[in-house]
């Protein structure tokens, strides 16, 4: 049992000494030129070594995260100085291209149209939509929107001529680091496949190979985690995010410059204040219109009310008078005493 599990290491660190070479102090890609033959594994099989085969692949580095000292980030890292490295470092960044957008329009129906047809026209997708109307008729419009990123600029500007964007807010994250640090651990994880492989097809003992199935499965697991990864990045990257909300209105919001002179803002003012006026009148003829039904319920509510607190205030008049007129109680003898406490009786 121990010398099996000796001659397992041997073979494996050799294996990995060999690949450690051939690139160069540090693993960088997926190169196969430092591959061990197979009579060269063969051979490190059988010379002997240590007692466990596991903790030596971990602590070559198969396991560690990459990106370490001595390895590049990814194919745009380069060493400092010289304008065509920034450049070569720029072209392979990659960016995640955001935005938030808020617009209005007076005719709800083109405006919709008009964007469906953009996005389709640029080659991108909606993600998400969804349509409702307010308690005052107006309605909204709700999109996730994706698009090349390479036509991220121009959906924008184009949304700005089919609709009034009242506010736009843009973010581009650089995720580089993160994108070419999973793709070195896919390689890494690949390539430690390849090894266990190759080791495996040389095991003789029923517990080794138990052992070399187990890393095998693990391995596969860690490759299709980071190769979901690489694809989600892929997607976020190769397609721009908008988020776009687009309301109904009667009037479209205007930024007006700060007028000269008192006389001219006493005008705007004034002329504000009627429009606003007049748009308070048309929101409340919507809503008397909109909830005619609640409020005649409403209405017959308080004339029930109005009606029994008028009839229990004739029934409490009508006993008091009854008892006023019986000359009982406090009436009574209010009406027989003394008006005068110094009077005398007989």
């Amino acid at each position: 049992m121990k010398r099996g599990l000796a001659l397992f290491l041997a073979a494996l660190l050799t294996a990995l000494a060999l690949t450690a070479c051939g690139g160069g102090g540090g693993y960088s890609g997926g190169s196969d030129s430092g591959a061990p033959a197979a009579s060269e594994s063969q051979t490190a099989y059988d010379s002997g070594g240590g007692d466990d085969w596991k903790a030596a692949v971990q602590e070559f580095g198969f396991d560690a995260p990459a990106g370490g000292a001595g390895e590049p980030a990814g194919p745009g890292a380069a060493p400092d100085g010289g304008e065509t490295q920034a450049e070569d470092r720029l072209a392979s960044a990659k960016i995640v291209y955001t935005a938030d957008i808020q617009a209005e329009t007076q005719d709800f129906d083109t405006c919709t149209a008009a964007l469906e047809d953009l996005v389709d026209g640029l080659g991108g997708y909606l993600e998400y939509a969804s349509a409702g109307s307010g308690g005052d008729g107006s309605r909204s419009a709700s999109y996730t929107v994706r698009v090349p990123a390479k036509e991220f600029r121009g959906f924008l500007k184009t949304v700005g001529e089919i609709s009034h964007v009242t506010s736009q807010s843009r973010n581009a994250d650089n995720i580089s680091e993160r994108y070419y640090d999973t793709e070195s651990r896919l390689e890494t994880q690949k390539t430690k496949m390849e090894r266990l492989q190759m080791l495996l097809s040389k095991a003789e003992n029923m517990e080794d190979i138990i052992d070399l199935e187990n890393a095998i499965s693990e391995t596969e697991y860690q490759i299709e985690q980071l190769t979901g990864s690489l694809r989600h990045y892929d997607s976020l990257v190769d397609f721009a995010t908008i988020e776009l909300r687009i309301q109904e209105v009667l009037r479209l919001t205007t930024v007006e410059e700060a007028p000269p002179t008192f006389a001219s803002r006493l005008g705007n003012a004034f002329t504000g204040g009627l429009r606003s006026f007049g748009d308070f009148l048309q929101g409340l003829a919507i809503f008397l219109a909109y909830n005619w039904i609640w409020l005649l319920f409403l209405g017959l509510v308080l004339l029930v009310v109005v009606k029994l607190s008028k009839r229990r205030q004739i029934q409490r008049t009508a006993a008091f008078r009854e008892a006023r007129e019986r000359g009982n109680g406090f009436f009574n003898r209010k009406k027989d005493g003394p008006k005068n406490p110094d009077d005398k009786q007989p």
